[in-house]
């Protein structure tokens, strides 16, 4: 049978623990985690030892060397370890490393402040009687980190510290607990300012919209920002960082190397890609070019050479097409290979053996459709394009006269070259 008990860091802090003849041996100033060790767990609780001098070293008390009375007042077993802390004891202490700091809160999408951590006392109970009043030296108890505690209940129990336990507990009760539980928070990958950050791991994260990461970048300090963001994989941070501001790309990819950055540039929409690009110094922006596969970096190119403010500026090379005589398969076929994202594709454009645009057929239409239907059936009526100098302005007016959802922009000599999607011409319109 196992017994529990649950406790908190600011319940622990100030606590006194009871020398094996009931004097006074210290109180508790830290509560201390050895993450390489177990990180669910707590090591020991760092004790100020009444009567020495201001200044000098605590001692780490292990948490089997204590024992807990009825009450839950905490005692030193008889030969208890409790030599001073030294410099080289690399622990996670929870009131200076955790409490005030941030973390993320992967379900709620947000930035939160630790305010409190939860734990609970955890033992199995030995064989035979246990007298009421007696102390459980023969239990062997473990201290469990539950959850961290965000929100106003939280931030009432580090006011309150210092009243009875009980007191705490009747002022608290009744405000709604905020809790992150500990298993999403990674204590070993610490930055330098020793904050701990959210444990996401890449299955999760890729199951978040990449505007609730971008969300989540932007509210971190930017140690915490740095080193969430290096954990992406390249597609998930190509995708992030298509949704955050442009200050917010150049710090991010800032302490990257040239490689890397080329990695995720690659698995941006090109349009993208060429707009962080345009934001680099010279320098920069043709190192990161040379890394990336020949294809990207022709493509990326091309855009960098048109003013933004125009058609050829705001589309993305990023496209599907089909021959104008090939059918529904064939369409299917295309989509199959294109290493894009498939999420913007909205309709196959149709081209002759020159790339010339002959139509265009939406999706929904393909899908209702065998697959030896001729896509010359399918493709629209009336084909609206964009010649590469059109202005912004007037690239927005016909997405909004035609209600369009992406449109072709053909280069000088009437060839395909890109096309513009509807998040594009936004993305113009909130920077005009």
């Amino acid at each position: 049978m196992r017994t529990s008990e649950r406790t908190s860091a600011s319940a622990l802090l100030g606590t006194p623990i009871f020398s094996a003849d009931g004097k006074t041996f210290g109180r508790v100033s830290e509560v201390a985690v050895a993450p390489t060790v177990d990180a669910s767990r707590v090591k020991g609780l760092v004790v100020r030892v009444a009567g020495t001098a201001r200044g000098s070293q605590p001692s780490l008390i292990s948490i089997g060397d204590l024992s807990r009375d009825q009450s839950g007042g905490l005692h030193l077993l008889t030969g208890a370890d409790t030599r001073a802390m030294t410099a080289q004891d690399d622990y996670l202490l929870l009131e200076r490393d955790l409490l005030d700091q941030q973390i993320i809160d992967v379900h709620g999408h947000k930035v939160v402040r630790v305010n409190d951590v939860d734990m609970v006392w955890e033992t199995a109970e030995p064989l035979g009687d246990n007298p009421a009043g007696e102390l459980k030296d023969k239990l062997e108890w473990t201290l469990r980190i539950a959850e961290g505690v965000v929100g106003v209940r939280g931030a009432m129990r580090r006011l309150l510290k210092g009243l009875p336990p009980g007191a705490i507990d009747s002022l608290t009760c009744r405000i709604r607990p905020t809790v992150i539980p500990w298993d999403f928070v990674d204590l070993i990958d610490r930055d330098p300012a020793r904050r701990v950050r959210l444990k996401i791991e890449q299955d999760r994260l890729a199951k978040m919209h990449p505007s609730d990461l971008a969300d989540i970048l932007e509210e971190l300090a930017p140690a915490e920002r740095d080193s969430l963001f290096s954990s992406l994989d390249e597609e998930v941070a190509a995708e992030t960082l298509e949704e955050v501001d442009v200050d917010t790309q150049k710090s991010l990819i800032e302490s990257l190397d040239t490689e890397r950055v080329a990695g995720i540039l690659e698995e941006m929409d090109t349009r993208a890609a060429a707009d962080l690009l345009s934001e680099l110094t010279e320098e920069r922006s043709d190192a990161i070019l040379e890394e990336m596969d020949e294809k990207e970096r022709h493509d990326v190119e091309e855009l960098l050479e048109h003013e933004s403010d125009t058609a050829a500026g705001m589309m993305t090379s990023d496209f599907v097409s089909a021959p104008a005589l090939g059918t529904v398969g064939d369409a299917i076929a295309a989509l199959t290979a294109f290493e894009g994202d498939l999420a913007s594709v909205s309709d196959i454009l149709l081209v002759d053996e020159r790339q010339h645009l002959m139509g265009l057929v939406p999706l929904s239409r393909m899908m209702l459709a065998a697959t030896d239907t001729p896509l010359e059936q399918l493709h629209e009526g009336h084909l609206v394009s964009a010649t590469f100098e059109m202005n912004g302005k007037k690239v927005a007016e016909l997405f909004d006269k035609y209600n369009l959802r992406c449109l072709p922009v053909l280069d000088l000599e009437k060839r395909l070259a890109g096309v513009v999607h509807a998040e594009n011409v936004i993305a113009w319109l909130r920077t005009d």
